[in-house]
């Protein structure tokens, strides 16, 4: 009983055999409404095209017993767009997630902490410096691999400088966007002095798009997805202690440095594949775990739900910028108009308070 005299509600807790978790059912249900939402923008977008597919057909297709022109049309053409954005936007929707959680700070993405501007600067470097060592890196690396360790140097610098006897959520986000701004100022002077035709190219990357997807950056682009939330997953468990306070989870004797930076890690990674594979798709890692969190009813961003919010986000906006405006624009300007008052509204309430 507390103060008011109202026994406060426990969640209950499940054990299977060393492993014990807390039951949420809310949570749960979010989560499975969630995913079955992600299945649903997933067909739809696969049946969206010059060759329309009705959603029954697409199903069919998938489990196998579509026709031959339907199955050519699905698997050759459409799904590795439709993938890609499932993909990148799991990846998008989980980062922001790990980023927020580890800071306690609405506001921290890897938008934010220049993790976006790191591996758009180095790709735009790639693009519009012809011959000699960047001519080399792009044919025999490729211009994904590239923007992906420009990604990952940018986190690990950002991490680096914001490191005093641990990590603070406030110095963490300072630092990330005096860094996005330096990235951001590269990239806008490497696009002035460029020649025209490569800043057209450049400029098609920067925003972000799912066009013109091939297999092997979506293979890449899942395994590397696929491995890294395998990593987050094992460690979430001990992540978990951390919102009570670094010094709770040392008495329950976690070692909150090592995790801290094994999920920063996992969350740069996360955001420098997803770049990698559909450019710098802005506001997805920020708007997710926020929309996730309000919807679980959590008080932190949980990452599976926050992972599908990602997926359905990137879909819907892609679905959005293909068929309800009059040109087809990259899904970037989508998610950006999308993103950018919720980031108001998040700034507005923290004024507020």
């Amino acid at each position: 009983m507390n103060s008011t005299g109202v026994k406060p509600s426990v969640a209950p807790g499940v054990r299977l055999g060393h492993v014990s978790f807390v039951w949420r059912p809310w949570l749960a249900s979010v989560t499975l409404l969630l995913l079955a939402a992600a299945l649903l923008v997933f067909c739809l977008s696969i049946g969206v095209g010059d060759f329309p597919i009705g959603l029954s057909r697409v199903i069919a297709t998938l489990l196998g017993r579509g026709e031959q022109v339907d199955e050519f049309v699905i698997m050759d053409l459409r799904m590795p767009r439709a993938l890609a954005g499932l993909v990148v936007g799991t990846a998008l929707g989980v980062s922001g997630a790990i980023t927020q959680s580890v800071a306690r700070n609405p506001l921290a993405s890897p938008d934010i902490l220049g993790i976006t501007a790191g591996a758009g600067a180095v790709a735009v470097f790639l693009v519009t410096v012809s011959g000699g060592a960047a001519t080399a890196v792009v044919s025999s690396v490729g211009l994904s691999a590239a923007s992906l360790c420009g990604g990952l140097g940018t986190g690990l610098l950002v991490y680096f400088l914001a490191w005093r006897r641990g990590i603070d959520g406030f110095r963490l986000i300072l630092i990330g966007l005096s860094v996005s701004a330096v990235m951001e100022a590269v990239t806008t002077w490497l696009l002035v002095t460029a020649d025209i035709r490569d800043v057209t190219r450049a400029q098609a990357w920067l925003v972000g798009s799912l066009d013109n997807r091939s297999w092997d950056e979506v293979e890449v682009a899942l395994w590397g997805t696929s491995a890294l939330l395998a990593v987050v997953a094992c460690a979430a468990f001990q992540f978990k202690p951390l919102h009570l306070g670094d010094e709770v989870a040392a008495g329950l004797g976690v070692r909150f440095s090592g995790v801290r930076a094994l999920l920063l890690l996992c969350a740069v990674l996360l955001a420098a594949v997803a770049v990698s594979a559909a450019g710098p798709v802005p506001f997805v890692a920020l708007v997710a775990p926020q929309v996730a969190m309000r919807l679980a009813r959590h008080p932190t961003p949980p990452m599976v739900a926050s992972g599908l919010v990602g997926a359905v986000l990137l879909i819907g906006a892609d679905l959005i910028a293909r068929t309800a405006l009059p040109i087809t624009l990259p899904v970037g300007v989508v998610t950006a108009a999308i993103g950018g008052p919720f980031l108001v509204h998040l700034l507005v309430r923290a004024n507020l308070r």
